[in-house]
């Protein structure tokens, strides 16, 4: 059964019959993110774009949050896509902190050993 927000959605893509959609991910329950190559302004484009289906103002639609790629650098961010490679998307497991140990006690001679200025513990020479 189709949602009512599909039904506005088409409703918006038919008025505009320039616009082909490549497909939609949904961003949470009330927000799309759709994919679209069309017309803006007389200049041919890809659009990636939020659509809100619902939200608590009643507001359904195209958001400003998205961006548009020209027809001239579509090649470039294609290879850019393309260069991702999918295990650098892999959720990071969080690595094993080693625990620091607590810092070992110096008897005073390894001290002396380390620090031969001559001047003892309590400042004296």
């Amino acid at each position: 059964m189709e949602g009512e927000h599909t039904k506005i959605y088409k409703e918006i893509k038919i008025k505009n019959n320039m616009e082909k959609d490549i497909g939609k991910i949904a961003k949470n329950p009330d927000t799309d993110i759709i994919i679209r190559v069309d017309d803006f302004g007389g200049r041919p484009g890809l659009t990636i774009r939020e659509f809100v289906n619902k939200s608590e103002s009643g507001f359904t639609g195209f958001t400003k949050a998205g961006v548009r790629i020209r027809a001239d650098a579509f090649e470039e961010f294609k290879g850019m896509i393309n260069s991702i490679d999918p295990k650098d998307l892999e959720e990071a497991k969080p690595e094993e902190t080693p625990k620091e140990s607590e810092p070992k006690e110096e008897s005073k001679e390894e001290s002396k050993e380390e620090n031969d200025s001559g001047i003892d513990d309590s400042g004296l020479i």
